[in-house]
């Protein structure tokens, strides 16, 4: 399981009591990606690999922890806690059962959860890919499970906020059968801040790198 971070130091505590529950077999990765905080810190306390992954951006950690990973599936999610990690398994099991990729698609719990500019973005991005791409997704794969070596495969170069666009643009071009399950998403750990939906200025950030993909 691969956990890309950073600054995610106050969320860990509680997303690694509730990795505790999982059934065996989930070894966990966290890509400290340039964290000023104890993220390190609090990962390596509690029993995971830390990979250090210096150049910034969500598919330099992604990537970084793939190329880590020794275990033939690899999973992702979010350090931040607004992802329940318990999902995990049910998409372990799709991919268990012939699929070659299982992806969640967030379920705001609460109202202010996903705001308004960030789950504007994700929609039209998420349009597009049905109409364009052929893809039957409905949210850009923020948790996924999937086999290492078909993505090592796919040969993604996006290190940026494009990384998850462009893995299920490749994913549907090379065939992959993916499939989407609803996830809760709630409200991130208190003392982290969203790089992307955080701000006007994070989605705006992330929509100009899903564009560099879209080119």
């Amino acid at each position: 399981m691969i956990i890309p971070c950073r600054d995610e130091g106050p969320a860990l505590p509680a997303l690694f009591d509730r990795l505790d529950t999982l059934p065996d077999g989930f070894r966990i990765i966290v890509v400290d990606n340039g964290s000023t905080d104890d993220t390190a810190a609090v990962a390596l306390a509690r029993g995971a690999q830390v990979v250090h992954e210096p150049f910034p951006g969500y598919g330099a950690a992604v990537h970084a922890g793939v190329v880590a990973a020794q275990s033939p599936l690899v999973a992702v999610i979010d350090g931040d806690g607004s992802l329940d990690p318990d999902h995990l398994v049910p998409l372990r099991d799709l991919v268990l059962a012939g699929a070659t990729m299982a992806v969640g698609r967030r379920r705001p719990v609460a109202r202010g959860v996903w705001p308004w500019h960030a789950r504007a973005g994700t929609r039209f991005i998420a349009w597009w890919l049905r109409h364009r791409s052929g893809a039957t997704v409905h949210d850009i794969a923020p948790m996924r499970v999937c086999g290492r070596e078909d993505l090592l495969a796919l040969g993604l170069t996006d290190r940026r906020f494009g990384y998850p666009l462009q893995l299920l643009i490749a994913a549907v071009a090379a065939g992959w059968r993916i499939e989407e399950i609803d996830v809760p998403y709630a409200r991130r750990a208190d003392g982290t801040t969203s790089k992307v939906s955080g701000s006007v200025r994070g989605t705006a950030r992330a929509i100009r790198d899903f564009a560099r993909v879209l080119r």
